[in-house]
């Protein structure tokens, strides 16, 4: 499973490196994606309507969730529904799993807490008189940031039943601790 900000072709590319991988397309940025193009007053409804389609329980809904959230914002913001369109191949690898797993896909996001950690250690240095030392301030980061990470992922124990059953032989047996 990755998960990945829909950088375009990038999927195409985890494709063709790992077959097997199910790519996901984090539910979080196409949501910040799609408000860039909203005014204040409209962004609570329209992530109203954006969250019915990635929390529906099975692609026949979430189909009809954006039809129907295309027909309410179309004549206002006709790049939204485009833009999900789009990507959708890419949006909908979280319905070929049980709700446990899609739960522990669209609430987390490791990838962006690491990333942010990084950015927020990195913003005031700009210039490294080297790798090594470029490296050494991102292993800081990550080191100063694991120590908050205590708080386990809701419901991880659930998702990682389905996990070893749906990817059995492909995960390593320390994943369970």
């Amino acid at each position: 499973m990755a998960c990945i900000d829909g950088l375009s072709g990038f999927a195409e590319a985890i494709h063709a490196a790992y077959p097997q991988t199910s790519v996901q397309l984090c539910i979080v940025h196409l949501v910040r994606a799609a408000l860039r193009y909203v005014s204040s007053e409209d962004s609570r409804a329209v992530t109203t309507n954006l969250k019915k389609i990635y929390q529906s329980a099975t692609l026949v809904e979430a189909e009809q969730a954006l039809e129907d959230s295309a027909q309410a914002w179309d004549a206002k913001y006709p790049t939204i529904a485009k833009m999900w369109r789009a990507k959708w191949t890419d949006i909908i690898t979280i319905f070929d799993f049980p709700t446990p797993i899609r739960r522990a896909i669209y609430t987390t996001n490791a990838i962006e807490s690491v990333n942010s950690v990084i950015r927020k250690f990195t913003r005031n240095r700009k210039i490294y008189p080297n790798e090594e030392s470029a490296l050494k301030i991102v292993y800081m980061a990550i080191h100063e940031a694991s120590k908050r990470w205590t708080v386990p992922i809701r419901h991880w124990k659930q998702a990682l039943n389905h996990f070893a059953i749906l990817y059995e032989g492909r995960m390593p047996d320390q994943a369970s601790n």
